[in-house]
């Protein structure tokens, strides 16, 4: 699955995979097969450690008092309520180079209802 995001100060392209064969690295038993990274005007920021505890994280803070408000974490469930609801289309050009790459590597045209795009400004 792949979209778009037009935010206020930034243009987002992302995508999500369970294929293993989307991973830029051989997956190997045993071993995370996780790898999130982020694109920022053009040098990539690699963020895969450190999630693994995440929620835990935030629910002791949330316990001890601090943590997120209601009106901190609603913009965040609107959007992702936007990014479930929306339409689902077809690739275009602005389709994420990883999903371009995975169709081609296929050797078919673009798959269809892949693309979300969700505007937020």
């Amino acid at each position: 699955m792949a979209g778009s995001l037009e935010l206020a100060r930034a243009d987002v392209t992302w995508f999500l995979s369970t294929e293993k064969d989307d991973l830029p690295f051989e997956p190997k038993p045993g071993k995370s097969t996780t790898y999130r990274s982020i694109m920022v005007d053009g040098e990539e920021i690699e963020f895969t450690e450190g999630f693994a505890d995440l929620h835990t994280r935030v629910y002791e803070q949330t316990l001890a008092g601090g943590g997120f408000t209601i009106n901190d974490a609603r913009p965040s469930v609107e959007l992702a309520y936007k990014i479930r609801t929306e339409a689902v289309r077809a690739c275009s050009g602005e389709a994420h180079p990883f999903l371009v790459k995975r169709s081609r590597s296929l050797d078919e045209s673009p798959p269809q209802g892949v693309l979300r795009t969700t505007r937020q400004r």
